[in-house]
């Protein structure tokens, strides 16, 4: 058990794509920062869930999987020196009587922090999981609640639960390598994206994918591995498929977790903050990223990067106050050439 205090200027919770470009603006500006998150690796949801996933609303860069964007990101903020604390989780945030805040985290760590930032995404999260007593004792074995390494799944018996846009996604990323896949819905209807059912059509019509409007209703093991699974279709029958991998993608449950209970202003599971400096109700607490919320909130990452950026010149006015910040250009400025470790063109 851990039993130290730290101080900093800044402690960003959370380190999903946000909370690390929070890093990167915060140490243009000359701030050096703690980061904290509840998972073992940095990325957030883009490492844990959607590792392979493509993105394609990154400025600058057409196409990348997010993987590769937390890569990028980790790579940009070397020059800042930033502490990363992960498979800690935050408890408590208690203002202090100097305006400060200490922070304590599960592994009885405590910060001592002049400004913080929550850019803990949808909050503390899990996928949602099959309702069917016994199948968790095979989570460890065949059955999935996310992808990281898709190769794995090439010839093999393939059961798909869901009908969103990661259940649409795996069917067409492992179909063509599959030895069979079979796609799960209880509806008729699904509800990703038309071009992403069209394809999956286009699979099926192939003799590819298999679909069927129904639920599972129970398995078959051998003691250590799913071996088939049942299928109750809404035509009535029972229908039993082999499996040698069972996913299932019904989303996230999102909680929020110690947050609640911090006095920030809640607005259902997220957290209200101003337009100017993406500040909560609570001088010194700023919200970025999909857990913040303000009149005509997008959930992207390109606004989660924009609010990063105004966040972080708000704070350093916080940190040194009285000095005015300057807006300066990573194109032309000595000092940020300097922050950033590289020569500037002679």
């Amino acid at each position: 058990m851990t039993t130290d205090t730290i101080n900093t200027d800044a402690l960003v919770i959370g380190a999903g794509p946000c909370g690390i470009f929070q890093v990167f603006e915060l140490g243009l500006l000359g701030v050096k920062c703690h980061v904290l998150d509840s998972l073992a690796v940095a990325g957030g949801q883009c490492a844990e869930l959607y590792p392979d996933k493509p993105i394609y609303d990154i400025p600058g860069i057409p196409v990348c999987s997010g993987e590769e964007l937390i890569e990028a990101l980790l790579q940009q903020i070397e020059p800042f020196d930033a502490t990363f604390h992960l498979g800690e989780e935050v408890t408590e945030l208690s203002p202090q009587d100097d305006g400060t805040f200490a922070v304590k985290t599960a592994k009885d760590r405590t910060f001592h922090t002049k400004t913080v930032f929550v850019a803990g995404g949808v909050g503390s999260f899990q996928p949602r999981k099959i309702r069917l007593d016994g199948l968790e004792a095979f989570e460890e074995t065949n059955v999935y609640y996310r992808v990281r390494n898709p190769e794995q799944f090439a010839d093999k018996n393939i059961v798909i639960l869901g009908g969103g846009d990661s259940a649409l996604d795996w069917t067409l990323a492992l179909a063509e390598n599959a030895k069979s896949l079979t796609l799960v819905h209880r509806r008729p209807e699904y509800r990703g994206a038309p071009a992403s059912v069209q394809q999956m059509i286009a699979l099926s019509d192939a003799g590819k994918v298999r679909q069927l409007e129904g639920k599972i209703s129970g398995f078959t093991d051998d003691g250590k591995r799913l071996t088939s699974v049942t299928i109750a279709a809404a035509s009535g029958e029972e229908i039993e498929l082999p499996v040698d991998a069972l996913m299932a993608f019904f989303g996230l449950a999102p909680k929020l977790g110690p947050i609640a209970e911090w006095g920030l202003d809640l607005n259902r599971k997220t957290v209200n903050v101003d337009t100017e400096k993406f500040e909560t109700n609570i001088p010194g607490v700023f919200a970025i990223g999909d857990i913040n919320y303000y009149p005509g909130k997008k959930k992207l990452i390109l606004s989660g990067f924009h609010e990063a950026a105004l966040a972080a010149f708000a704070a350093k006015a916080l940190i040194e106050p009285g000095k005015k910040v300057h807006l300066q250009y990573t194109t032309t400025s000595p000092i940020m050439h300097e922050r950033l470790g590289v020569e500037a063109d002679s």
